[in-house]
């Protein structure tokens, strides 16, 4: 397994120059591989990231930020476009930047949630698939991997379990379109972290691995030693990253309802963190 962290731990919007800090530092803290979060098209330069990365050892990874007008499956065409031009966008980035995985709720806002009835859920899952069929295309011409990720309930409507992911992914059946699991949100919505991962399978190709309330990994009540059975059943040996976020960035903060620091400070989650999970899953 390779592990590694979400930029979003200590900044937003990343930059460039916040990058020349960042790397070096999480290379030193234990970390092999870094997730970089695509907020604007413009912020930051992912030819020249993909240097600082390289220059560090690093491998690298690339997330997703569905706003408002990033949604495959609005009842707007032009912002359903939108968003598939975004991740389209994505996709290449990772591609400059040398990785491989693209990952997030690529599906819908963040943050997005309304009722629906069977029918308009079946609809809007047919679009989705059409949707990410497409993207697949996208991906696998660019050499990536889309991760899916279900979402716990207060952040969408529409994409909550493992069970609902692994529908669409099935019916889209590329090898670009796959699945992430996320701790936190799992944490909320499955009945049992290890089942889920389970069922999951082979279709697992990120992993977050995040506490209850986004602190260090190990320092909650996540079922963690459920969770690295449920890892080995599988014979996972993706990436496993540390997702978290400060609540001294404002605009991400009220995104995330983040209103309290977690840890002593931002290096200590992380810190923490990869201690905690290379024993727990080496």
């Amino acid at each position: 397994m390779r592990f590694g962290v979400n930029t979003w731990v200590w900044t937003s919007p990343l930059t460039t120059d916040e990058l020349k800090t960042l790397a070096p530092k999480v290379k030193g803290m234990g970390f092999d591989w870094i997730e970089l979060p695509i907020e604007g098209l413009n912020d930051f330069d992912y030819a020249e990231a993909g240097k600082i990365i390289r220059d560090q050892g690093l491998d690298v990874s690339m997330c997703a930020a569905m706003g408002p007008d990033r949604d495959l499956i609005h009842e707007d065409k032009a912002i359903r476009d939108n968003g598939v031009a975004y991740i389209s966008h994505c996709l290449q980035a990772v591609q400059t930047v040398g990785g491989t995985n693209l990952v997030g709720p690529i599906y819908s806002a963040v943050g997005r949630v309304w009722q629906q009835t069977a029918d308009e859920r079946a609809r809007d899952v047919d679009t989705l698939v059409q949707q990410l069929s497409a993207l697949s295309k996208v991906a696998g011409d660019c050499g990536a991997v889309m991760g899916v990720e279900p979402l716990n309930r207060f952040e969408t409507s529409f994409i909550n379990l493992a069970t609902q992911i692994i529908e669409v992914v099935d019916r889209v059946n590329h090898p670009s379109c796959k699945i992430m699991l996320d701790t936190f949100h799992m944490n909320i919505e499955e009945k049992s972290l290890g089942e889920a991962i389970r069922k999951t399978g082979s279709r697992l190709a990120h992993f977050h691995a995040c506490e209850n309330d986004r602190g260090a990994p190990g320092s909650g009540n996540v079922t963690w030693i459920d969770v690295a059975a449920a890892l080995k059943a599988i014979n996972y040996d993706g990436p496993v990253v540390i997702e978290s976020f400060t609540n001294k960035v404002k605009s991400i903060a009220r995104a995330a309802a983040i209103w309290r620091p977690f840890e002593a400070s931002q290096d200590a989650l992380a810190q923490n963190g990869v201690t905690f999970l290379k024993q727990l899953l080496t």
